[in-house]
C-alpha cells in the first residue's frame, strides 16, 4: 500500500510516503530561504508530499538560528524558489506554520523583549540554539542555551498571533505552497495551550479542555479562512511531554482536539508519536479512537521502518506515513524502498547550520547501487 496513489484534497499523491518537516536551519541573511535549500527540496520530491520544515509566522515566532520564516517579502520569494524547484520535480509541497512561544531567546525576539506563551512558565532544561556571535549558518558554530522567562500573550494580543498565521498562509498560497500544515506539536505555542501543565490561564483561553483547546481552533478557522479547508493539516503529539509540555489527561484531550478539527473539516492531522529509543508504543486503542472520531487523512511518523509503515495501512489506522530521519540522507527514499536499496546513514553533525556537506550532497540510490555491485566483483 505505500507505493499506491492517494487523493489528499485536491491533490492526487503519487504514493503515500511523507518527507515530514524537518529543522535544518540552512536559511540566509533576514531568514530567507535559499538556492541551496531549494536543492535540498528538489532532491526529495519524489515524497508522495513534502511538509517543510517549520517556518516562522512572525519574528516573535522565532525560537532557533537559521530557521526561515514567511512573514516578510523577500523570505515569500526565496520559498517561491524552493516550491517551483518541488513542481518542477513533480512533487507537493505544504509549508508548515511555526510559532515557538516560549521555547525562544531575547536574542531572537524584536527588541530582545521576552518571548511570550500561554502562560509565564519557564520549561527548565529546555533550551534552543543562537548564534550570539552572528556568524551565520554556513559557520555551523553557535550554543544550545536555556530559553529565555516568557511572558502570557493577553486576549488582544492573542488575535494578532491568531492572525499573523492566517497572514503566513495567504503568504504561502503566494510562495507556490500546495497548501499549509500549523506546528500544534513539541511544546510550541499551540501546544503550550493545549497541554493542562503548559498552561496556567483562568480567562477564555485557560482552565476547562474548550478553554484551552480555543487557541488551536481560533488558529485553524482563520487559516482555513484564507486558504480553504482542503489545504490544511494540523500536526498533533498526542502523548509526548516535549519541551516541557505535559498535559493530565493527554487521551481525552487529544481526541477532543481531533473532534475539533473534524468539525472545522481540515484536510489532514499529522501525528507525531514518539522518536527517541525506548519511548514508548502509542496504543493502538487510541489510534482506533483517532480514526472514529476524525475523518479525514491521518498521517504517522515516528522512527517508522517500511514494515511497521505497511502494517499502519493495512491497520486502517494511518492513510499515509512520514518518514523523517531517513529523508536526510536518502534523497530518493521512495525508490530505495520500493527497490529494497540499503540506506545511507545521515551525518547526525551536519544536521543543522552549515553548507551543502551533510545536505545536498548524499548519493542517489543507482549510484549507490552501482558501488555495492563492484565491492561484490572484487570480493573474492
Amino acid at each position: 500500500m505505500l507505493f499506491t496513489p492517494y487523493r489528499l484534497g485536491g491533490l492526487l499523491l503519487p504514493n503515500r510516503i511523507v518527507m515530514p518537516p524537518m529543522t535544518r536551519s540552512r536559511a540566509g541573511t533576514g531568514n530567507v530561504p535559499t538556492a541551496l535549500m531549494a536543492e535540498y527540496y528538489r532532491q526529495r520530491a519524489s515524497a508522495g508530499l513534502i511538509v517543510s520544515e517549520g517556518t516562522q509566522v512572525s519574528q516573535q515566532g522565532q525560537g532557533y538560528a537559521w530557521t526561515p520564516g514567511i512573514h516578510s517579502r523577500e523570505q515569500v520569494a526565496g520559498w517561491r524558489g524552493v516550491t517551483d524547484a518541488v513542481h518542477a520535480a513533480g512533487g507537493r509541497i505544504f509549508a508548515q506554520l511555526w510559532h515557538v512561544g516560549r521555547v525562544s531567546h531575547v536574542l531572537l525576539q524584536p527588541r530582545g523583549a521576552a518571548p511570550v506563551s500561554s502562560s509565564p512558565l519557564l520549561a527548565e532544561g529546555v533550551k534552543v540554539f543562537i548564534d550570539p556571535e552572528g556568524r551565520g549558518p554556513e559557520a555551523g558554530a553557535g550554543e544550545m542555551v536555556q530559553h529565555s522567562a516568557p511572558r502570557a500573550l493577553s486576549e488582544a494580543e492573542i488575535d494578532g498571533v491568531v492572525q499573523d498565521f492566517a497572514c503566513a498562509a495567504r503568504h504561502a498560497l503566494e510562495a507556490g505552497f500546495d497548501g499549509v500544515e500549523l506546528h500544534g506539536a513539541n511544546g510550541y505555542l499551540i501546544n503550550q495551550f493545549i497541554d493542562s501543565q503548559a498552561n496556567a490561564r483562568t480567562d477564555g483561553y485557560g482552565g476547562s479542555l474548550p478553554k484551552r483547546l480555543r487557541f488551536l481552533c481560533e488558529v485553524t478557522q482563520a487559516v482555513v479562512s484564507m486558504v480553504g479547508p482542503e489545504r490544511v493539516g494540523v500536526r498533533l503529539a498526542p502523548l509526548t511531554t516535549l519541551q516541557g509540555a505535559v498535559d493530565d489527561t493527554p487521551q481525552a484531550t487529544y481526541l477532543a482536539a481531533a473532534k475539533a478539527l473534524d468539525d472545522i473539516g481540515i484536510a489532514y492531522i499529522h501525528i507525531a508519536e514518539a522518536d527517541w529509543e525506548d519511548a514508548p508504543d502509542m496504543p493502538a486503542a487510541f489510534k482506533e479512537a483517532l480514526r472514529l472520531i476524525y475523518r479525514g487523512t491521518l498521517i504517522y511518523a515516528g522512527k517508522y521502518t517500511q514494515e511497521r509503515a505497511e502494517a499502519a495501512l493495512r491497520n486502517g489506522w494511518a492513510d499515509l506515513i512520514g518518514f523523517g530521519r531517513p529523508f536526510i540522507a536518502n534523497p530518493d527514499l521512495p525508490e530505495r524502498l520500493r527497490r529494497q536499496w540499503p540506506l545511507n546513514a545521515p551525518d547526525t553533525s551536519r544536521f543543522f547550520g552549515g553548507s551543502a556537506a551533510g545536505y545536498t550532497d548524499y548519493p542517489a540510490g543507482p549510484s549507490l547501487k552501482q558501488d555495492i555491485t563492484r565491492e561484490e566483483e572484487v570480493q573474492p
